[in-house]
């Protein structure tokens, strides 16, 4: 039983920041004390088997990305993260808990999906883990399957509205999966974009032969996502079921949660770092094909109309509830060069897991939203949102001891050959500058990240088996 002391540091919660000493017994946060505190009897920097002066720096929960892929299927090609590193190169960026998404295709049992996705992680991450189930399939047989998974501790289900003849679901499916999780209390998940809709904008893009990435943007219009969200908000106030939007990438598609809340309906809202600080203009527009580096969907949106700053003052306001970053990487060469000459088979996603804590830090040196809302969208809410807090999300006595150490004052800069240790062959951050720097990963109780040293050990994550969401109304 290894005793941490960390001492010097300010200790930031969602609600408040403060100078404050932790103490962590093996794997769980034992004590949160006022500096040179003697309640516990004894002086804990000269007893504890390792100490660490986090003297001038942040002591914040580890980071918990509510969205990625690891392993994922998709477009005639596999995600280029494995969960082995995948989640070792979010542990490099001070996450220390992901939820990935097993995937269910037509035809096949939720259960099996399941059992196949706990085949590719156990053993083999670096922070712990759980799971959200995709429904490619409603059927009878899939919705009695959703109660069995609950039990299981898989509380949320994603549904899709986009991808005609992958995962695309009826507004008739849709119903009866948003029924199922109304009665058990579950969290139903939707991608809104009006998928039948854009296979036709698609179609005549490519016909006109605007075949480069940024015909990715123009073809999945925002009209496409605001009318998409629109559509499951109406869906879920009808069946009453609590609704989770993810990637909203649209400030119109953010002003229909935004009506949705403020008439008092379960209705939240994930955002990206992609759709804060990248663009259609900047970056899908970037010449000859390296646009596709930044084709994700939903897609990125225009500058020049303003979707970036509207994102992030809803993060201000509280309307967007999370900020998870979709992690679902491909590299250049024979994934996303699937797709020369024709933007519709450009694998989508964009790897991020390693950086969000840090981009959305920079976010505090610019003014755009607080520390304390940091620690609330990337850890605090997430824990909350997905049925584990206070487990997670929190440095509290009895929490497990998953901690951050960052320093305010440090230098991050991301690209190849710096801070990237995703398994990609570009980084589609390259260049990016942090006005800070993780110094120091915790997770549960065991130092994996220390003063520019990978110490973790493939196989340390555990599953987490999640409760039922604990932000509903």
């Amino acid at each position: 039983m290894a005793t941490t002391f960390i001492h010097g540091g300010t200790v930031v919660s969602s609600t408040g920041r403060q100078l404050l000493d932790v103490l962590i017994d093996d794997q769980k946060i034992v004590a949160v004390l006022e500096p040179g505190s003697t309640t516990l009897g004894a002086d804990l920097a000269s007893t504890a088997d390792t100490v660490i002066d986090a003297t001038g720096r942040y002591v914040i929960p580890g980071g918990i990305d509510g969205h990625t892929h690891m392993e994922m299927p998709f477009g005639g090609t596999t995600a280029s993260d494995t969960f082995e590193t995948g989640t070792r190169a979010a542990a490099w960026g001070g996450t220390t808990t992901i939820v990935d998404f097993v995937v269910q295709n037509p035809g096949m049992r939720l259960q099996d999906t399941v059992a196949a996705w706990h085949d590719k992680a156990s053993g083999n991450c670096a922070v712990d883990y759980g799971f959200h189930q995709i429904i490619g399939g409603v059927d009878d047989d899939s919705l009695k399957g959703m109660a069995e998974l609950v039990n299981e501790g898989i509380t949320s289900f994603k549904l899709f509205m986009a991808y005609p003849g992958v995962f695309y679901s009826t507004d008739g499916q849709i119903l009866r999966a948003f029924q199922e999780g109304a009665e058990l209390g579950a969290l139903m998940m939707m991608h809104a974009e009006n998928g039948s809709a854009i296979d036709v904008l698609v179609e005549q893009a490519i016909a006109r032969g605007d075949t480069a990435p940024y015909f990715h943007g123009t073809s999945r219009a925002w009209q496409m996502e605001e009318e998409a969200t629109h559509r499951a908000i109406m869906l879920a106030h009808l069946t009453k079921a609590p609704l989770y939007i993810v990637h909203v990438s649209a400030k119109q598609a953010m002003q229909q949660v935004v009506t949705a809340r403020d008439n008092g309906q379960n209705v939240f809202a994930e955002t990206c770092p992609q759709y804060l600080y990248l663009s259609l203009e900047e970056q899908l527009g970037a010449p000859v094909f390296e646009g596709a580096k930044w084709v994700c969907s939903t897609p990125l949106r225009s500058r020049a109309e303003g979707h970036q700053d509207e994102l992030w003052k809803y993060i201000r306001t509280g309307d967007v509830t999370t900020v998870a970053t979709d992690h679902c990487p491909f590299c250049m060469k024979d994934q996303k060069e699937m797709g020369i000459g024709d933007f519709s088979k450009i694998p989508n996603g964009i790897g991020s897991v390693e950086h969000r804590m840090d981009l959305m830090f920079q976010g505090v040196k610019d003014g755009r939203l607080s520390l304390e809302r940091w620690v609330d969208v990337c850890a605090t809410t997430p824990a909350r949102m997905f049925g584990m807090y206070p487990r997670k999300g929190i440095i509290t006595a009895g929490a497990d001891a998953d901690v951050v150490i960052y320093d305010p004052n440090g230098h991050t800069s991301i690209g190849l050959g710096k801070t990237h240790h995703m398994n990609m062959d570009y980084s589609a951050w390259e260049g990016y500058e942090i006005d800070g720097h993780v110094d120091t990963v915790i997770s549960r109780g065991t130092v994996i990240i220390d003063d520019g040293e990978y110490r973790g050990t493939k196989g340390h994550g555990q599953f987490i088996k999640r409760g039922l969401s604990q932000n509903l109304i």
